[in-house]
């Protein structure tokens, strides 16, 4: 048992599924429980494919909670087409998984995560891939965690890059602009994994042929499913010339920050109609106290290498 407990907050598509088997490939941290939200699929969709995930790779002790299934300031959630041409529209790449064995915990991810950050404190680390909501929900129902949570690492927005959904909005940031602003304003101390960092750090079918020669289920289920996700990358932007490693990147991060470099800048983010989303410094908090460590830059060659070894050898086992 690893000191370090990690909770993920996940709309699981493909690359959510990547971050919880890096979360479980990694010695040093005991994933403890996987939070739903709403955003590559709905929330019911990404909570199966967690457990059908978990289940793949040999891990139905680690339960999944729902969260919140619509923003803040909204009564429902509407499913982009890009989403589904991205992750497929069972969001994991069009590949069929068995129906898992384990059920959605009954206690809601928002009360979850608050009796977590109580409970383990500055040992606990949560990673949010997805929208912010949950997390503006537990601040709001609980402000005190703004201060227990020991690591908060997010994957979201974009500072020196354009968005991808606008110009000014990557799409985590843009589906809860007013919770993600919440979040980035409290005391809570964060480290942002944007796009400035995850579409440099890039996965090709070398790396899912490997896994694909492992000979084993999970390696198969994995190279299919990233396969499908390399493939809609070429569809969408073939300069990349590979998938980028969003989520993983950055439960990568949270475990090793030396994977980035990061400046410290009070943030804000914009949701008028014109920037809605734009992750952005604050320019009434520039001489004060920061609280947000933006990535900038990533050894990606060194988190790559380290990607392929957790993965690699868990995906031996399953």
């Amino acid at each position: 048992m690893a000191k370090r407990k990690m909770i993920l907050d996940l709309d699981t598509g493909i690359d959510d599924s990547l971050a919880i088997a890096y979360a479980l490939g990694a010695p040093d941290v005991d994933l403890i429980g996987i939070i739903g939200s709403y955003g590559n699929v709905v929330v019911e969709a990404g909570g199966q494919n967690s457990l059908k995930i978990l289940e793949l790779l040999g891990h139905t002790d680690i339960p999944v909670y729902l969260g919140e299934s619509h923003s803040s300031t909204s009564d429902h959630f509407d499913r982009m087409q890009v989403s589904a041409d991205i992750h497929g529209e069972n969001g994991i790449g069009q590949v069929e998984l068995p129906e898992p064995k384990r059920s959605i915990e009954k206690e809601s991810g928002v009360d979850f995560l608050i009796e977590a950050a109580h409970k383990y404190g500055k040992d606990l680390t949560l990673v949010p891939t997805g929208p912010m909501t949950n997390l503006a929900a537990a601040l709001k129902k609980a402000p005190e965690i703004a201060n227990e949570i020991g690591n908060m690492t997010f994957m979201g927005g974009a500072l020196t890059v354009p968005g991808n959904v606008t110009a000014y909005a990557e799409a985590n940031i843009n589906q809860d602009a007013e919770a993600a602003n919440a979040v980035l304003t409290s005391p809570m101390h964060s480290t942002m994994v944007g796009l400035d960092v995850t579409l440099r750090t890039l996965l090709t079918k070398k790396e899912t042929q490997q896994w694909r020669d492992l000979g084993t289920e999970a390696g198969e289920k994995f190279a299919d499913i990233v396969d499908y996700y390399i493939q809609a990358y070429v569809d969408v932007n073939d300069n990349l010339g590979g998938c980028a490693l969003h989520d993983p990147l950055a439960v990568g991060v949270a475990l090793d920050p030396s994977f980035v470099t990061t400046i410290d800048l009070n943030m804000v983010v914009n949701y008028n109609k014109e920037t809605y989303g734009r992750t952005i410094g604050d320019d009434n908090r520039l001489n004060e106290p920061t609280n947000v460590k933006v990535s900038v830059a990533v050894d990606k060659d060194r988190y790559l290498k380290t990607f392929m070894e957790y993965l690699t050898a868990l995906f031996k086992k399953n």
